[in-house]
């Protein structure tokens, strides 16, 4: 079994927690996912499958996007809903320009420095780790993209606001929602934290995690510019050999999603040199 499966992961399960779950709905170890969701968050998990798992680089980089709701005035540890609380902020509410104009001094290129509660190494130890032990280390900010931050009080006080974000890998959306408070000086944290989509993998195609489906692996790649080659090629790819151009039938910079003349996937090949190589091959070589 190869392919792509898109879980809508539910409140309170790890990232681990669904792979391991989907490793027996499926009936095979080999299963991994493309991007951690916390465990209060939910939403679209991409799980790579079986040779599929070798093709999840590919989908960890693609645009992000997220729904959820911030809480102004409160702050926590977790800059999210889980943690305790650490400050309280008595201000007059914010009006939806006031919110708007903030969310939109943190929409483009930014720096963003990861929160203590993330995966990140700092000195050969993870920030959560050293988090649970009450240490903080001060951690370099890292630029992130962000395509949309939209924002909409929910209520008619405006203390609480409807959220809308796209945005590139490794960015923190309690992060955001910490600096948009901050910029608003009632400070802020996140809550009801859902991934709506990761590229085209959304939150439709999401299933429940004991009803997976299995999707062909081209899917996995197919952002990527594709190109189609006759059985020799094809045999030469399935062996990871060193391609030109002109054989491969590519043209730019690549990568490429390369396929055999029925449309199944074979390989990825990046540029090397004046050619192409492989750099994940999932043909069987025969």
């Amino acid at each position: 079994m190869d392919g792509i499966a898109v879980a809508d992961k539910s409140a309170g399960w790890t990232s681990h927690d669904v792979v391991a779950r989907a490793r027996g709905v499926l009936g095979t170890r080999k299963v991994g996912h493309a991007g951690t969701l916390d465990p209060d968050a939910t939403g679209v998990l991409v799980l790579g499958v079986g040779r599929a798992t070798r093709l999840l680089r590919y989908v960890t980089d693609l645009v992000k996007s997220y729904e959820a709701e911030i809480v102004l005035g409160v702050e926590t540890d977790t800059l999210d809903a889980s943690g305790k609380v650490t400050a309280r902020h008595q201000r007059a509410s914010v009006t939806a320009e006031q919110a708007r104009a903030a969310a939109a001094a943190l929409t483009g290129e930014i720096l963003q420095a990861p929160p203590m509660v993330s995966a990140v190494k700092v000195g050969g130890r993870r920030l959560h780790e050293l988090a649970r032990e009450g240490v903080e280390v001060q951690r370099r900010a890292r630029p992130v993209t962000v395509h949309r931050f939209d924002v909409e009080p929910l209520n008619g006080a405006g203390t609480i606001l409807r959220a809308v974000v796209d945005c590139s890998a490794g960015t923190y959306v309690r992060v955001l929602a910490a600096d948009l408070g901050r910029s608003l000086g009632s400070g802020a944290h996140l809550r009801n934290l859902r991934r709506t989509a990761v590229g085209a993998f959304t939150a439709e195609r999401a299933r429940d995690v004991e009803s997976l489906e299995v999707l062909p692996m081209a899917q996995a790649v197919a952002h990527l510019d594709g190109v189609r080659v006759d059985r020799p090629t094809a045999a030469a790819v399935a062996h990871g050999r060193v391609l030109d151009l002109r054989r491969l039938g590519a043209e730019g910079r690549g990568p490429w999603s390369v396929h055999d003349l029925e449309g199944e996937l074979l390989a990825v090949y990046e540029r090397h040199r004046a050619g192409a190589k492989p750099a994940v091959v999932v043909a069987r070589a025969t």
